[in-house]
């Protein structure tokens, strides 16, 4: 028998498919997956974190069965409507846990809203932020540039979605056996039309934009804890991304590096990462010492 609740949830004109776990009356975190991949990538985490807490987990808006995208895909954009999701679902002191494109967006709602308890950010670099500038130089990262064409990715990768993600999930894994044959197919599915592709595609697009609107915000100081998790097999030192965060004004920030894991971390390493943020959780939430 599922653990797994599925359901839709209307924001806005915008039907969002969220998938659910757990007590219901429990603290609740919301999980925000990254590309290429799904709500999905969460499900091993869910089962852990289940057992103590109420765990909901988004389809990105236009990815898997989320069928509208969010127009340009700007990180503060899609910020806003997890706020409305959050509002609507009335979580009190929710955790946000974002992983790559979800880590982005989370840090969008971090910014800009202060009604969540803890942000858990995985494995990604935040728009605008140090080292934001080092990663763009980055010729093992061509694909932020080749995503923002406009059009020109979802002609070449239509028809091809599984192997073009593959190409991903084994350059960026450290075992990359450890992302299933079904885990593949269910990601290859999530964009498996022109407007899914478009979607995941924008998210890079707007990546400009956010890195402004990011800028913007630097020296504004925050006091909601942070954890940062990176894979020890990911390229970039953490302790430069710990140094961006600090440095734009994220007072209370934890860092940590998991081994044995490359960039997909719920996928290659989802014990090892709830560990992680239940003893964040455990450390920073209401009843910590």
């Amino acid at each position: 028998m599922s653990i797994f609740a599925h359901r839709q949830v209307q924001l806005d004109g915008i039907s969002v498919h969220l998938v659910e776990a757990g007590d219901l009356q429990a603290q609740p975190i919301v999980l925000l997956h990254g590309w290429p991949q799904s709500w999905f990538e969460w499900r091993e985490v869910m089962e852990g974190a289940a057992r103590e807490f109420r765990t909901i987990a988004v389809d990105l808006p236009g990815v898997g069965e989320s069928p509208t995208a969010v127009a340009g895909g700007s990180k503060q954009a899609l910020a806003a409507l997890v706020h409305d999701l959050i509002g609507q679902l009335e979580l009190k002191n929710a955790t946000l846990v974002g992983h790559d494109i979800g880590g982005m967006i989370a840090y969008a709602y971090l910014r800009r809203y202060q009604d969540v308890a803890q942000v858990v950010i995985v494995d990604v670099v935040v728009p605008g932020i140090a080292p934001w500038d080092e990663v763009l130089h980055n010729p093992h990262l061509w694909h932020f540039a080749f995503h923002a064409i406009p059009a020109l990715p979802e002609l070449l990768v239509q028809g091809h979605q599984g192997a073009y993600l593959d190409y991903f999930f084994n350059a960026l894994a450290t075992d990359a056996s450890r992302i299933t044959p079904d885990a593949r197919a269910t990601y290859a599915q999530a964009y498996g039309s022109d407007a899914q592709l478009a979607a995941g595609f924008d998210f890079y697009r707007a990546l400009a934009e956010d890195a402004r609107d990011n800028s913007a915000a630097i020296g504004a100081t925050t006091d909601t804890p942070v954890l940062y998790i990176r894979g020890e097999g990911s390229r970039g030192n953490i302790d430069s991304y710990a140094e961006g965060l600090r440095a734009a004004g994220v007072r209370h920030l934890t860092a940590r590096l998991i081994p044995n894991t490359g960039h997909f971390i719920p996928d290659e390493q989802p014990a090892e990462l709830w560990q992680h943020i239940h003893e964040f959780l455990t450390a920073t939430g209401p009843n910590a010492q």
